[in-house]
């Protein structure tokens, strides 16, 4: 039975999602956040499985004459990554909690994704660009922006 993929490279993609998914996790724990490392690697993992399983089933239904569209496991997987998502935002009072987890774990399963397709370039820019957004904006945020929230807004006059 012919694949998209041998079985050496699906372990690569496998692996380099979980790794990708270790990278943008590590931050999220370092932080103690509620989704760390564990999930975010879950998370990219689970996204690269769906996708090389969305590749090889096109191969098959090709070879049989079906249809099999694997931009609907890609639907499937955007749909269910949103709901995780949804599970680490908190609402305490006015103030809402935990939707940069929620964004980083839909990044995640966007750079799973790639990885299973094998667009590793794209995979490694989303990394990168993560990073930069988690810790360099980040950083930025916290020195320069978060002291002006505690302060008396200017009277108005």
């Amino acid at each position: 039975m012919d694949h998209p993929v041998g079985f050496w490279e699906t372990a690569g993609r496998l692996a380099l999602a979980a790794v990708a998914g270790a990278v943008l996790g590590w931050e999220r724990e370092f932080r103690d956040k509620p989704a760390g490392l564990r999930t975010h690697m879950m998370v990219s993992l689970g996204a690269a499985v769906f996708m090389v399983i969305s590749l090889r089933m096109s191969v098959l239904s090709n070879a049989h004459q079906n249809h099999f569209d694997p931009l609907r496991v890609l639907q499937g997987i955007i749909g269910g990554v949103g709901f995780l998502g949804a599970g680490a935002i908190i609402q305490s009072g006015i103030k809402v909690h935990g939707l940069t987890t929620a964004a980083g774990i839909w990044l995640t399963a966007a750079i799973g994704v790639t990885c299973g397709i094998g667009f590793y370039d794209i995979a490694g820019l989303g990394v990168g660009l993560g990073l930069v957004v988690l810790l360099l904006v980040g950083f930025v945020e916290h020195r320069y922006l978060e002291p002006r929230k505690g302060e008396e807004p200017p009277p108005s006059d």
